[in-house]
């Protein structure tokens, strides 16, 4: 913002608009390949990016009748997807005045992946096998932050 001289107003500039966060290329890669691995469609993601959605909208037959899952996920599965999407930083759990909900939306590295794969019309995402192996094994062998 440029600064005022005295007696004049503080006036914004026109590139003071808000700028989207800018992530590294790896952690886009990372991301992507976290949502394309899991059970859920895009259609759930985009609804996050409006709104919250808890865990028993997603979980049992519901979710997939809402086009949100792939097949029927227990409640327990659905939230462990859920908490690897918020560990990748796609997600992030609602908390109200008595703590945590069951409920998850976007965060702005979500709103990011979603809004690009929306403007280009792409379809469910789907991973490849080496993704795949790529997702499990960055799942699996994580090392908690202490030893980082």
């Amino acid at each position: 913002m440029k600064m005022s001289q005295p007696g004049e107003g503080a006036r914004p500039e026109a590139d003071d608009r808000p700028r989207a966060m800018q992530y590294s290329a790896e952690a886009m890669r990372r991301a992507e390949r976290a949502v394309k691995c899991s059970p859920f469609y895009l259609k759930l993601l985009a609804e996050m990016r409006l709104t919250s959605v808890s865990v028993p909208t997603i979980a049992e037959d519901s979710g997939m009748l809402k086009g949100y899952t792939q097949q029927p996920l227990s409640e327990l599965a659905t939230e462990t997807e859920l908490l690897w999407l918020t560990t990748v930083g796609i997600l992030r759990r609602e908390v109200d005045g008595q703590g945590l909900t069951d409920s998850f939306r976007l965060t702005p590295l979500g709103r990011q992946i979603v809004e690009r794969w929306q403007s280009q019309s792409c379809p469910d995402r789907r991973a490849s096998l080496v993704d795949y192996v790529k997702n499990t094994v960055a799942r699996r062998l994580r090392l908690p932050d202490w030893l980082g």
